[in-house]
């Protein structure tokens, strides 16, 4: 049998010491060196070692010390070496260390007494114990705390001997003087303990008489009372309401460790109002109070779980948890982004707002570390007040389009796509916007940026001083004509032709692209060049527009955007303006621009020429302006702003879905006992006891207390590990939980003998690690056995668990082996399907280094079906809109996400394209930060993804 192990301290098994040395050592007067063999000897006895014949030294050369290390080391050494023989009797030599503990126990150090008396709580042999009673007793009265403190825990592990009530009749009674006389907060503390333990009702009973005085306790014995408290709610629900008024009357304590307990404490016995608003209260003060960001994120943590359960009482709240922003970690910042988001209401909204403008404002002054990522966090949430509640809109937009021109280009990205939605949705604030984009727009350097503010101005300039102000605009951001020169094209015509081949392995060098689809494409030339300055075009640099700077740094994908935004203007002019002459004019010299962009792709002067798709729409702008039909107006000016209304709507949609899937409907049996409070007798209940009973309930109405039993949900889970015709029998329950895995494993003995030192030794592969060691038992003929083992998981990586049982019969000396079935842990049980945004998901995806490629082997004919397939069987979530999914084209291309309880991403791209045969190619790509989660989803993907045959 293995042992109980009450000591732990690290070895170093490169140099194991002989235990002639330590013998030498301890039979000589050196007291460093006798130190030094105890310690060496206490450690080998840990890690296993048998050295029987060190007692009598230590005997004889140790106990007589009166070094207080030697005495504490002494003690270590009793605690862990064998005290009884095989049978269970104490060992005759234990009796020589019975006079050395009375000794201890009565010597004139408080120290030694104190230890001795340490050791004595961990001591399980009645017989050693019995004759050091009445010295344990008087020790209860010595003068100093530590000892009085020691002697009270020793008298409570006493009690708790199997025999401890015999050995210590009045030990509760005596404890309970001790008590009312005690001044240490320490020995309170474990006296109060001891009662708690052993004799509950006594520690209720002191409870209640000292009632008044609980604020005046220590903080450790405060927390043995909150800890009482729970347990007596928990088997006696009928008494909480008192027990709660005293909880509540700890929160003022001084300890933010109690309080912080007390406000746990009341979450868990009430769902009264009163005590719900109480904790939350207190939450919020720790998190002001609180330096440590360990503890602000703790405590984030308990007002989220609170926000989920009684949502309309932290809705008051949402003012003081948001002044946590104060703090300059992005982490405390983001949770308590996303705790206040879900907690605004019509009442709130414009207070929150208003915290989150000023937020935005004081990251453009302070220069501090990640400023740019805590705007974009905010950007952000504004966004989302803005779509739930539109009136708020006119209070922000204008604010946040100061921040166009950010340097930060996602937070700058942010702004102007919000900017876009809010012009849609909100029709009065359009002329303002539009008057407001037009005078920044120069400021705007990110060629991203500046595409989606190009297409507000051509979709949302209608009158016509807009339109003209937006054909303005454009050309001054475009400079004048040309781009360039003939003497510079001259120039560039006779470079050294040395230098192409090397900008060509330059721009083949770098990495894919990822386009919105998730599909890859190679690099555009924009980005390509946008490391070479654009010397090759005169000018003052100093003047230039920013379009034409971007331009000339090579991206071209700007500049068909510059060239459609140019004809949606000019389109709409025609509408607007009634002279004719001031149309064709404002139309030549949107032709002129056009025509000199397609100059500037096509002439040796930038390092790489346009590219076919941005070539293609330049040219369809030249064409339409040139001739224009009914049909084509009516698509570049109406059809693309319904698309995006369409959009909109779709995103609405889903969100709204997405929010009807969370709430959760709970369901109560129509015969379940229902206690209507009004027919309650109130007489001695305060306002918070009725409160709760009236909580309770209402929750045992709706169904919130039934559980739903996951029976069939088991016995999925159950995995034979044996073979029927094996001697030994054996299958395992397993139960996952975040962090660690449970095995329960029944044993059966087949057989009509009786099988000795049945032993489960199992293994691991992977991040997965055994926390105990596996126990020797006797199993008589055909009976079972249950054992538990526990295997922590440390990352999302499929491991397998693998062993065998080892067992002993009377018959054959030898051992016999009976070979398990191995258990593979499933990555599924430990990734969830999750949301982020398409351009988070992008960042990532360009960021992990970890990609797992797995080709499309499937017998499924329906790119759809085989979409459906991959989600259910990866249990993650498609992030491609439904919308953008449907259609028949032969094409499939989607991104999936997934977060492990461990708090890594997984990304996942399927491309798949329907053959001439029908049958389904392409690839599945996985990527991640660590290579396991990349490989166990591939090989979950490889295994699953055929289908139904």
């Amino acid at each position: 049998m293995e042992k109980t192990c009450t000591l732990l301290v690290h070895f170093d098994k490169g140099t194991p010491a002989l235990a002639n040395e330590i013998k030498e050592a301890l039979e000589g007067n050196d007291v460093p060196a006798k130190v030094d063999a105890m310690k060496k000897a206490i450690m080998l006895l840990l890690n296993g070692e048998t050295i029987p014949q060190l007692f009598i030294t230590i005997v004889r050369y140790v106990l007589p010390s009166e070094d207080h290390t030697i005495q504490k080391l002494l003690l270590l050494y009793l605690e862990i070496i064998d005290k009884t023989d095989s049978q269970g009797r104490v060992l005759p030599e234990m009796i020589l260390i019975c006079q050395n503990l009375r000794n201890n126990l009565q010597h004139p150090n408080e120290y030694i007494r104190g230890v001795t008396l340490r050791f004595l709580c961990r001591l399980n042999e009645t017989e050693i114990i019995e004759p050091l009673i009445p010295s344990v007793l008087s020790n209860l009265e010595h003068r100093h705390p530590f000892v009085r403190r020691n002697a009270i825990l020793a008298v409570m592990s006493i009690y708790k001997l199997p025999q401890g009530e015999q050995l210590l009749v009045d030990a509760p009674e005596t404890i309970e003087k001790v008590l009312s006389t005690e001044q240490d907060p320490s020995a309170k503390r474990n006296a109060f303990l001891m009662l708690f333990t052993c004799a509950q009702e006594r520690a209720v009973s002191y409870l209640f008489t000292h009632i008044d005085r609980i604020l005046d306790w220590g903080e450790q014995l405060q927390m043995v009372v909150l800890e009482l408290i729970r347990k007596v709610c928990r088997t006696n629900k009928n008494e909480k309401g008192k027990y709660i008024k005293i909880i509540i009357s700890l929160l003022t304590a001084p300890s933010t460790a109690v309080i912080y307990e007390c406000a746990g404490t009341l979450v868990s016995l009430s769902s009264a109002p009163t005590a719900i608003r109480a904790a939350a209260d207190t939450y919020c003060k720790l998190l002001q109070s609180q330096s440590d960001n360990n503890v602000k994120l703790i405590v984030l943590d308990r007002l989220l779980e609170l926000k989920s359960s009684h949502k309309e009482i932290m809705v008051e709240m949402i003012m003081d948890i948001l002044r946590a922003l104060s703090s300059p970690n992005v982490d405390i910042r983001r949770k308590t982004l996303d705790i206040a988001l879900e907690l605004i209401t019509p009442r709130n909204v414009d207070e929150v707002v208003l915290m989150l403008k000023k937020e935005v404002v004081k990251t453009q002054g302070a220069d501090l570390e990640k400023n740019g990522e805590y705007r974009q966090m905010l950007v952000q949430a504004i966004h989302t007040c803005a779509m739930k509640f539109p009136e708020v809109a006119s209070t922000v937009v204008h604010v946040l389009m100061d921040f166009l021109g950010d340097t930060n280009v996602a937070s700058a990205m942010d702004v102007v796509v919000f900017v876009r939605e809010i012009i849609e949705t909100n029709p009065k604030l359009r002329v303002s916007i539009i008057t407001r984009l037009l005078d920044t727009f120069y400021q705007i350097r990110a060629a991203r940026v500046c595409s989606c503010a190009l297409w507000i101005i051509g979709e949302y300039c209608l009158s016509l001083s807009e339109v003209e102000s937006g054909i303005t605009t454009i050309k001054q951001c475009l400079g004048d004509l040309p781009f360039y020169t003939a003497a510079e094209e001259e120039e560039a015509k006779e470079a050294p032709k040395a230098n192409q081949p090397a900008s060509a392995v330059t721009a083949s060098s770098r990495r894919p692209v990822v386009l919105a689809d998730g599909t890859y494409a190679t690099q555009s030339a924009a980005l390509e060049t946008a490391m070479s300055p654009p010397t090759l075009v005169q000018g003052s640099l100093a003047s230039q527009g920013n379009l034409r700077s971007l331009l000339l740094s090579g991206d071209f994908f700007l500049g068909a955007v510059v060239a459609c935004t140019l004809t949606k203007l000019v389109l709409r002019l025609e509408e607007v303006q009634p002279s004719k002459v001031e149309v064709n004019k404002a139309t030549t010299q949107a032709l002129l621009y056009m025509v000199s962009m397609i100059q500037l792709g096509q002439s040796p002067v930038l390092p790489h020429p346009i590219d076919n798709d941005a070539y293609d729409r330049i040219i369809l702008c030249i064409r339409l302006l040139c001739n224009t039909g009914d049909e084509s107006r009516k698509v570049w000016l109406h059809s693309c702003r319904e698309s995006f209304v369409k959009m909109l709507a779709d995103k609405q949609f889903r969100e709204t879905e997405e929010r009807k899937a969370k709430a959760q409907v709970s369901h109560a049996q129509p015969d379940d006992l229902i206690d209507f409070y009004h027919l309650k007798s109130r007489k001695g209940m305060s306002q918070l006891e009725l409160e709760d009973e009236v909580q309770d309930d209402l929750k045992r109405a709706t169904g919130e207390f039934t559980k739903d039993n996951d029976d069939e949900n088991k016995l999925n889970r159950i995995l034979q590990l044996t073979g029927f015709s094996d001697p030994v029998y054996a299958e395992a329950y397993v139960t996952v939980h975040h962090y660690d895995i449970v095995l329960d494993v029944t044993v059966i003995n087949r057989t009509k003998e009786t099988l000795q030192n049945l032993c489960l030794e199992l293994a691991t592969m992977g991040d997965l690690k055994l926390v105990e060691r596996p126990q020797n038992y006797t199993l008589a003929p055909e009976s079972s056995k249950q054992i538990r083992a526990n295997i922590k998981v440390s990352s999302t990586e499929t491991g397998v668990i693998f062993g065998n049982i080892v067992y002993e019969t009377s018959n054959v000396l030898e051992r016999n082996v009976v070979v398990l079935n191995d258990i593979h842990i499933d990555i599924m049980d430990y990734i969830s399907p999750a949301t982020c945004a398409d351009v988070a998901f992008r960042t990532m995806w360009a960021e992990f280094e970890w990609e797992n490629k797995v080709a499309v082997n499937t017998v499924i004919q329906d790119e759809k079906e085989f979409l459906d397939h991959i989600i259910k069987s990866t249990n993650m979530k498609c992030l491609t809109p439904q919308s953008a999914l449907e259609g028949e084209c032969g094409f499939l291309a989607a991104n999936l996400y997934a977060k492990s309880v461990f708090g890594e991403d997984a990304l996942v791209n399927v491309s798949v394209e329907k053959q001439a045969d029908g049958k389904l190619s392409g690839y599945i790509r996985i990527r991640s930060k660590t290579q396991g989660i990349a490989l166990s989803l591939g090989d979950k993907i490889t295994l699953k993804q055929k289908g139904a045959a």
